[in-house]
């Protein structure tokens, strides 16, 4: 199989070069670019199979780059940000990454998310064959199950709202299975962050809410239901 390959846009020298080096010891293939306009070339040029792009980057910043390469793939991202509190994290997955990454990080703590983003994505080479498809619950029944006028189709990998198709990531579509799954069913976001994200230890509950806002966008505001003090539950 070949070496999976990750874009890293990142403006910082010392961390460009040490990052890349960390990654490439650990069997990635890597290209790194100082900024977002360079970055976006690349991106179009090597289609990587992921990308992990510093929000804080000249030219084109990182959160207005992920929108870009969203706009033209389901490539996975993860975002860089140097504050956990910031609101960029939250612009970023907004914008459509899949998850983020605090800095200063360990690189093996990266590695690991990297590889966490790669499994839910089914990865085997290049960005759009990572689909949806490998996002199937073991326990899925029913090849379309319906909820109104929505419609999603868990062998095809495909959802339709009063019969038009709904566009979505494929960690959009991994949200959707889990809540489709157990209609009416309080899913906590600890839960979501284990099934959805892979996390096997707590994570930021900021990444679920993000997407279930997105998600809400696609199907219908009303379709998913926030159980205050629990988490989110599908109407059936």
């Amino acid at each position: 199989m070949a070496e999976t390959h990750v874009l890293f846009v990142e403006d910082d020298d010392v961390i460009r070069e040490a990052t890349q080096l960390a990654l490439e010891r650990d069997g990635f293939t890597v290209t790194a670019m100082p900024d977002g306009l360079a970055g976006l070339e690349a991106f179009r040029a090597d289609r990587p199979d992921i990308a992990l792009l510093d929000v804080m980057v000249p030219g084109l910043d990182g959160v207005s780059l992920c929108r870009r390469i969203r706009d033209e793939s389901t490539v996975p991202v993860i975002m860089l940000s140097a504050r956990a509190d910031s609101i960029d994290v939250v612009l970023g997955l907004e914008a459509g990454a899949d998850d983020y990454v605090t800095k200063p990080f360990d690189g093996a703590v990266l590695v690991a998310r990297i590889r966490a983003v790669l499994r839910r994505f089914g990865h085997a080479s290049g960005p759009d064959r990572a689909g949806a498809a490998s996002a199937e619950p073991a326990d899925a029944v029913e090849a379309v199950l319906r909820f109104g006028d929505l419609e999603v189709d868990t062998e095809g990998m495909e959802v339709r709202k009063g019969g038009e198709n709904v566009a979505l990531t494929p960690t959009e579509m991994r949200l959707l299975l889990e809540f489709s799954n157990a209609p009416g069913t309080v899913l906590s976001r600890d839960r979501l962050l284990e099934r959805v994200w892979d996390y096997g230890w707590g994570g930021d509950t900021r990444v679920v809410d993000v997407h279930v806002q997105r998600l809400r966008g696609k199907i219908g505001q009303d379709r998913i239901e926030t159980v205050r003090g629990f988490g989110y539950k599908l109407r059936g």
